[in-house]
């Protein structure tokens, strides 16, 4: 793995809304968390990273994932809670969306869910201030994630949630540059198993093959993944 420094890009010192000191940071993935999670750092601002995503299909997809997330975390010393992979409780919640386009209404129940759990563990330990990695992805409805962040705060008095742009001033395409330097795993789907299905759908249409989880990695040929076996079918 290349080399990096936390100073090698000059960034603007952030503010954050409430004027508190600390976030509690939801995270979905390495990659779209990399420049967010540099960025805060810079401004001094102390984070935790709060990984709860029990959308993610299947079990072997989420640990890869979170894994990664975990490594870089670990990298540059942050917190990082690991919370419940709690899939049954999502079925529940998205049951009668499953067909649902991205950006649909599935995705907006699937984000309270997840959001309304962080503004809980917020609202349980002491953070005022909370916001999400899922914004910086140009795949994502912006205004759709924030509102459902906005909306997961108003919960709790005394949580707020940051609806800052973390594309602007070339979030997304610093996004795109961490991760090829960290060589985060590059999923080829949102997560859960009807994105699986519908992007599987879209790929075979166009004569191409499934996807294949754990192989692809930024910056970097295929590396497989250790424990997860060349030949595991695909879903």
């Amino acid at each position: 793995m290349n080399n990096f420094s936390l100073n090698d890009v000059e960034r603007p010192k952030l503010e954050t809304p409430n004027g508190s000191d600390s976030i509690l940071l939801h995270s979905c993935c390495a990659p779209c968390a990399g420049d967010i999670m540099e960025a805060i750092h810079a401004s001094g601002i102390q984070q935790t990273i709060f990984f709860y995503n029990p959308n993610i299909h299947p079990r072997e997809e989420y640990e890869i994932r979170k894994n990664e997330n975990k490594r870089f975390c670990d990298k540059l010393g942050i917190p990082f809670i690991d919370a419940d992979y709690d899939t049954d409780n999502w079925f529940e919640r998205v049951k009668g969306q499953e067909n649902e386009p991205e950006r649909g209404a599935r995705c907006t129940t699937c984000f309270d869910m997840r959001f309304e759990r962080t503004a809980l563990y917020a609202h349980e330990h002491g953070y005022t201030l909370i916001s999400s990695t899922l914004g910086i992805s140009r795949w994502k409805n912006m205004e759709q994630i924030n509102d459902c962040g906005v909306r997961a705060a108003a919960r709790y008095p005394e949580v707020d949630y940051w609806t800052y742009n973390w594309r602007k001033q070339g979030g997304a395409a610093r996004m795109i540059e961490i991760a090829k330097r960290e060589q985060f795993y590059q999923q080829e789907y949102c997560g859960c198993v009807y994105s699986l299905r519908d992007t599987n759908r879209w790929r075979m249409s166009r004569g191409r093959d499934r996807i294949k989880r754990g192989v692809k990695f930024y910056g970097a040929d295929e590396i497989h993944i250790k424990n997860i076996a060349e030949d595991k079918p695909n879903d």
